[in-house]
């Protein structure tokens, strides 16, 4: 009989490694998809899953990490590695209807590559608390990121996105903010961690005040915006091209 889906995860050294043990299958996959996306949420500099004990019930399962790694090339960013899967799983995976995600042997040889090729990423990461200045806080802490970073031209958009999604948070959630910005690649992320549990709602634009449409605004202005559930709340992201 095979062993029911299990994982733990551990952080350590800025890298999140999730041990997946047993049978995935369609039940199971749903379950590991929140729990790494949780993990996502943290901005971890690389999610590892070590597959080492993990069973297939069905290939179509492994779809899980397509969709996790579509997610995280649109925010945080975080390089998705799938290490010690058995020979079946790394040649699916090495398949392009999965996207091609990076396989490795072991753990500890993902843990190298991801070091051999990691670079400084540019970021700003401050707490805020929820109150009246929070919205222009983040503002001027955009304003001087963009000038040190020569991105003078997302000044004005990278504010507007900022300003709403840290006052939605104060309005919504009133819990303490964690605010970060970050430059990676052809891109400005734009992150605010609240303590507030849900979806954040997008207002129709019928019949509200200017108040009431922030996510609308930010959906105007952000290449790609959205949200996902953290361990204490959840994380409403945006991402600009510079």
């Amino acid at each position: 009989m095979a062993t029911p889906l299990g994982w733990t995860v551990d952080e350590k050294g800025g890298l999140t490694v999730v041990a997946v043990r047993g049978l995935l299958d369609l039940r199971g996959a749903a379950g590991l998809r929140t729990a790494l996306l949780k993990c996502l949420a943290e901005q971890p500099d690389a999610l590892l899953v070590d597959a080492a004990g993990m069973e297939l019930a069905d290939d179509t399962v492994l779809t899980v990490f397509t969709a996790i790694a579509r997610q995280s090339a649109l925010w945080p960013g975080t390089p998705l590695l799938v290490c010690a899967p058995s020979p079946r799983v790394a040649a699916l995976l090495a398949r392009r209807r999965y996207g091609g995600i990076p396989v490795h042997v072991s753990v500890e040889e993902g843990r190298r590559a991801v070091a051999d090729g990691q670079a400084t990423v540019p970021s700003i990461t401050d707490r805020i608390l929820p109150i009246a200045g929070a919205a222009r806080h983040a503002r001027n802490l955009v304003t001087e990121a963009c000038l040190v970073w020569d991105l003078p031209d997302l000044v004005g958009p990278a504010c507007l996105v900022a300003s709403e999604l840290v006052s939605n948070a104060v309005e919504h959630a009133g819990t303490m903010l964690t605010f970060q910005l970050a430059h990676r690649s052809r891109y400005l992320h734009l992150a605010v961690r609240d303590g507030g549990p849900g979806e954040p709602v997008v207002r129709a634009p019928h019949g509200v005040s200017e108040r009431g449409r922030g996510l609308l605004l930010v959906g105007s202005v952000a290449t790609h915006w959205g949200w996902l559930p953290s361990r204490e709340g959840k994380v409403v992201w945006a991402t600009l091209r510079s």
